[in-house]
Parts: structure tokens; sequence; C-alpha cells
């Protein structure tokens, strides 16, 4: 029986915020290990709070403003345009995949028809063609890493980050495990192409920037 000499000392278990706290031990992030009580937590959020997973910080923020959803609202109306047959937009539906610990919730993706039909709140993030991002003034960097990594990782062909902060619409294309190999850059004001099944030209005089 050992008497723990020269055993390593136990991994600590860092304190939680709802702010947003990175949380490990022994190797598995909060997520992992305390799914159910993030889930419930998802589940009794009053009406007009998000909360969204950034690495392993939980981040618990009001609704999108309106700047937010109008440049949804605007990339929205003309993908419509330009979608295959069979698909349709959906907002916030989270998407998932057995190779990413936890879901995401992307501002805009198309589903097919059939998935959106299925009962759950879920959707196979295989099934879907692209994730759009509106970027949040108050925490970027879930968009531009931790999202950016994940979408590649759960295979999406295509996410477009929409970032009113710096006016800039990027586009990531051709996953290979956790990174896109593509990338175009664009500002607002000027237009970026879309490739199939979409295949358009985005306009982008319409977009917003945030306000100072």
């Amino acid at each position: 029986m050992s008497d723990g000499a020269g055993e390593p000392p136990p991994t600590p278990l860092h304190s939680v915020s709802v702010a947003g706290v990175v949380v490990r031990e022994g190797g598995m992030s909060f997520y992992e290990q305390h799914r159910d009580f993030v889930e419930e937590l998802e589940r009794i959020a009053p009406e007009g709070v998000r909360i969204e997973w950034s690495g392993d910080a939980l981040i618990i923020q009001a609704s999108p403003s309106n700047i937010h959803q109008l440049n949804v609202a605007q990339v929205r109306r003309q993908f419509e345009q330009h979608a295959p047959d069979g698909y349709l937009p959906s907002e916030r539906g989270e998407i998932v995949s057995p190779d990413v610990s936890k879901g995401r919730e992307p501002d805009l993706t198309y589903l097919p028809l059939e998935v959106l039909f299925r009962s759950g709140n879920q959707a196979p993030a295989e099934e879907a063609l692209i994730a759009v991002e509106i970027v949040s003034p108050s925490n970027p960097g879930n968009d531009w890493m931790d999202k950016l990594h994940d979408y590649a990782a759960m295979r999406i062909p295509l996410y477009l980050i929409v970032d009113p902060r710096q006016q800039t619409v990027t586009l990531f294309s051709e996953p290979n495990h956790d990174r896109y190999h593509t990338r175009s850059n664009r500002k607002f004001g000027d237009a970026i192409g879309i490739p199939e099944p979409f295949g358009f030209t985005l306009g982008l005089s319409k977009l917003v920037p945030y306000k100072d």
C-alpha cells in the first residue's frame, strides 16, 4: 500500500465565476466533468441571456445588440437567395460533433430540412454547410480562436467571421483536423466570394460597425 511518497500532488480545482474562469482538473475540461450542471444552467437561464464557452471559460452575457442582429439579418438575406435546395437557415441552433467536447451555436448556419424536422434541439455539425459569427465586442477571442478551432474540427466547410469592431469580414475554408487552410479577408463596403454550394458574391456594403 503506497504512503504517497514520491507521488505528484493532486491537481487543484480552480474556482468558477459567471464572468468566465479557465477551469481544469486532471486534464479534463470543466465542461466535460460537469456536463449535467452546465446543461441545467443553459436550461434555466432567463430569456435574453446567452451562455457560451470560450475554451474552458463559461461566459454568461446578455442577448446580442441591435447592431449584432442587424448584421446577421444583412448576411442571412443574401444567403437565402443562394441556399441549395433542401437547406434552411438556423440561427443560434446548437450543432454538435464527436470531435469537439461541447456544442456550438452559430449566429447563422444552413442545415438540411430533414435535420430540422428531427426532435430535440441539436443537429450534427457534419450536416452544416457554413457557420457565420458576428464578433462580440466583449469577447472577440471566442470567435477568432476557440470557434475557429472547433468549427474546423467539426469539419464545417466554411466559417465566415463578421467583425464590426474592425469592419472586416473573413472567410475560412478547407478544414483539415483543427484548422482551415484557406483564408480570405475583406473590408466593410467591399464584397467577398462565397464558394459552392452557395456560389455567389456576398455584398458587404450594408454591414454596420459597432458604435464607439
